[in-house]
């Protein structure tokens, strides 16, 4: 009976290792694929510009250029 529990808990022992492993390999790949050096966020300010038909148009794009008017 001793023999049969010993067994059983190296086979479980076993197993639980094996699961352990194949997560942290999983979790490894997944890194592989993102960019190395992610692109920069930009935020502009939140500041308007009023145009001439007295409407406004707010900052946009990479530059945080007013955008035009329509």
């Amino acid at each position: 009976m001793n023999k049969l529990i010993y067994i059983f808990l190296s086979v479980l022992i076993f197993l639980i290792v094996l699961l352990v492993v194949l997560s942290l390999k999983r979790d490894n790949r997944s890194y592989e694929n993102l960019p190395k050096n992610p692109p920069e966020e930009v935020f502009c300010t939140t500041e308007a510009k009023l145009c001439p038909d007295g409407s406004y148009v707010g900052r946009q794009g990479p530059n945080c250029e007013f955008a035009p008017c329509p």
